[in-house]
């Protein structure tokens, strides 16, 4: 019981910290930078591309995402069953005379009715809207780009944090170096909060112990 609560206790603090480590674990590696071609006026980390919108194509280019997500699931179940069984049996006969006790004849039979009803229903609606500007950490073999970047917000008492993570297609980033995040694949969103207001709108750790799948009843 006392192990039950403790784990209940600690839940939100032990996925954040896991949030965290997953996310410093696929942190970039830093690769040594190859040295400058440098010419007479020509310097090659400087360069211009006069024929090319200026968008992102190398390790370390920016890259600006608009979040544009919005999701809606919706589902119904009904179930309703009903049964009825009735059995009639009656008195044996011995010698030509039907067998009765206490001078009612001796007949059986069941009578049994069975009937069940179910009914669920469950709908969730998520939007996030937005903007983010992130990093490119990986250029693929196949010249998609591996992106990763986050944001944090203080405002008054609480703090507010939005991650990403996920692979762009360079042909999928306008001219105004922007794509949208339901273009990017293998996308990990993360949209949290901490502070004063989220500690306000989370249950307590008894609450939760209560409404956790440890609870027997």
């Amino acid at each position: 019981m006392v192990g039950g609560l403790a784990l209940a206790g600690c839940a939100a603090v032990h996925t954040q910290a896991r949030d965290d480590a997953q996310w410093a674990a696929t942190a970039p590696m830093e690769h040594p930078a190859a040295p400058a071609a440098d010419g007479s006026i020509y310097h090659d980390v400087q360069n211009m591309e006069l024929f090319a919108d200026p968008r992102a194509h190398r390790v370390g280019d920016i890259l600006t995402i608009i979040l544009a997500e919005s999701t809606q699931a919706s589902k119904k179940a009904s179930t309703s069953t009903d049964k009825a069984d009735k059995t009639a049996i009656d008195a044996p006969t011995i010698l030509g005379q039907s067998l009765s006790i206490g001078g009612k004849a001796a007949t059986t039979g069941t009578n049994a009715t069975r009937t069940f009803a179910g009914d669920g229903s469950s709908s969730q609606s998520n939007q996030l809207s937005g903007q983010i500007t992130v990093t490119v950490a990986q250029r693929l073999s196949n010249g998609n780009l591996e992106i990763r970047g986050e944001k944090w917000l203080t405002i008054n008492q609480g703090q507010e944090l939005v991650r990403i993570s996920g692979i762009v297609r360079p042909q999928d980033i306008g001219q105004d170096n922007t794509v949208a995040s339901t273009r990017v694949a293998d996308a990990r969103i993360a949209y949290t909060g901490r502070g004063s207001l989220a500690d306000a709108n989370t249950q307590g750790w008894l609450s939760r112990f209560f409404n956790s799948k440890w609870m027997p009843f």
